[in-house]
């Protein structure tokens, strides 16, 4: 959305009087809600199929994350590193059956892009960093929709959270507008477009817990409301990291909502949360049903 040159009180955003129509309002939902059918119809094929999905996508992300920390230069043998991690680690987690292989993996990936990144002097740190935050949700993503029962409704009913919650943080902050959230990380993130957010999280999952079991359930809007705060977090990590390093997008392969990474930002903090709840600690997220 574009807004017009108006002079907002400093810290508020400009709200609903400043918008005005631009491609933006076409493009990004109708790839939005492509992308979204797409990788719902991928979940119902099954782990395999989803960890294949994944990997392909994560190697635009891969290739956005090291072109950030190392300004664009040498960074494609480190983006390597990460994608054959990725694939090697869902590898490992699918055929060994366990989480902590595909840990292992990760561990030894993180070691390799060091090294690599020390002996092109490319920030070290961050390319190493580049693994695991890849990698984990990736893990995280494969491991729940293995799951034998009810793995496939927990892996939609988050990313319906996420969804929810980043479409409504949008509407509301641009329709509302008022304090911004975090002026010196991101700028377009208000208040009213995160708690709107989190609150179009709550009535998205209320009505899939009843289009799962037919009851309405008020925990489960809680959870949700609760749970869009780590979506709210992811997106606020990769607004970091891009104005650490000077970039207002990690790219633009997606018409409409940048690149690979502005898109999955919230999936990439969401996706190991939901896996801790779920693989270590027991909890049931559908709140019914059989769940193993």
């Amino acid at each position: 959305m574009s807004v017009q040159h108006t002079t907002p009180t400093p810290g508020h955003a400009p709200g609903y009087r400043a918008i005005r129509f631009n491609m933006d309002w076409i493009t990004r939902p109708l790839f939005g809600i492509l992308l979204a059918v797409f990788t719902l119809g991928v979940i119902f094929f099954g782990a395999r199929s989803f960890a294949i999905l994944i990997a392909l996508a994560l190697i635009l992300a891969a290739m956005e994350w090291h072109r950030c920390v190392s300004a664009g230069v040498h960074y494609r043998a480190e983006a390597a590193v990460t994608v054959t991690t990725v694939a090697l680690a869902e590898a490992a987690l699918l055929f060994a059956g366990h989480f902590w292989a595909g840990l292992a993996v990760v561990l030894l990936g993180m070691a390799v892009s060091v090294v690599l990144a020390l002996r092109q002097q490319q920030n070290p740190l961050w390319q190493a960093a580049g693994v695991p935050y890849l990698a984990v949700p990736a893990l995280s993503l494969v491991a729940l929709c293995a799951l034998p029962h009810g793995g496939q409704q927990v892996v939609i009913g988050m990313l319906l959270i996420v969804w929810a919650t980043d479409t409504g943080a949008l509407v509301f902050g641009n329709l509302i507008g008022g304090p911004r959230l975090a002026p010196k990380l991101s700028p377009g993130k208000t208040w009213a477009g995160t708690i709107g957010g989190s609150i179009c999280a709550a009535l998205i999952y209320v009505f899939y817990i009843y289009f799962l079991w037919g009851h309405v359930s008020l925990a489960a809007a809680l959870f949700a409301f609760l749970f869009s705060f780590v979506a709210h977090g992811g997106d606020l990590f990769e607004s970091f990291v891009k104005r650490h390093f000077g970039l207002k997008d990690s790219g633009a392969v997606i018409p409409g909502h940048g690149g690979i990474l502005d898109r999955i930002d919230s999936t990439l903090a969401a996706a190991p949360v939901m896996a801790l709840l779920v693989l270590v600690l027991h909890f049931n997220p559908l709140f019914a049903g059989v769940f193993v």
